[in-house]
C-alpha cells in the first residue's frame, strides 16, 4: 500500500506502482482482421504520457527562457558588428565570443529550467518565475534518478 506522503508527492502521470521486468515474449501473428482498440485520454495518463495542458506550460516556459537569452546571443553579434563598422571604439573578438557563448550558455541553461520551473501538476499553473516548482520538480526528478540506481544495484 503506498503511505499517504508518497501519495501527495506522486504526480498524476506517473504509474501508481512500479512495474517488474517481464521476459518478453516472441511475436505471435495475428488476424488481419482483428481491430486495435481506440486509447482514449485517460489511457495514456495511466502509461505515464504528460498532459497536454502540462506539455503546453513546458514548452511556453522553454520558449521564454531559451528564446530570449538565444535573441540577445545573436543581438550580440549584430551590436558588435555595428561598433566595429561604424569605429566608435576597438572591440576585442574575444569580448563578442564571450558575450555571445554566455547568452547561448544561457539559453541552454534556459531549455532546462523551463521543463523544471513549470507546474507539473494539471489543476495548478504555478508562479510566474517558477522558484518553487523548479525546486520540487528537481526534488522529484533527483530522488527518481537515486531510486533507479538503487534499484540498478540491487540488481
Amino acid at each position: 500500500m503506498v503511505s499517504e506522503s508518497e501519495e501527495r508527492d506522486r504526480l498524476p502521470f506517473e504509474p501508481r506502482q512500479k512495474k517488474k521486468k517481464t521476459p518478453k515474449k516472441a511475436p505471435t501473428a495475428t488476424p488481419a482482421t482483428t481491430e486495435k482498440p481506440n486509447k482514449s485520454r485517460s489511457d495514456a495518463q495511466l502509461k505515464g504520457a504528460v498532459p497536454e495542458v502540462v506539455s503546453k506550460r513546458m514548452i511556453r516556459r522553454m520558449a521564454l527562457f531559451c528564446g530570449i537569452p538565444t535573441v540577445l546571443g545573436i543581438g550580440s553579434f549584430i551590436v558588435s558588428y555595428f561598433i566595429v563598422s561604424k569605429d566608435w571604439f576597438d572591440l576585442p573578438t574575444v569580448a563578442v565570443l564571450l558575450i555571445s557563448m554566455a547568452f547561448f550558455g544561457l539559453g541552454v541553461v534556459g531549455l532546462s529550467y523551463g521543463i523544471f520551473s513549470a507546474s507539473w501538476e494539471e489543476e495548478r499553473v504555478g508562479s510566474w518565475l517558477g522558484f518553487a516548482e523548479f525546486k520540487t520538480n528537481f526534488g522529484r526528478t533527483v530522488a527518481a534518478w537515486r531510486s533507479q540506481r538503487q534499484e540498478a544495484k540491487g540488481d
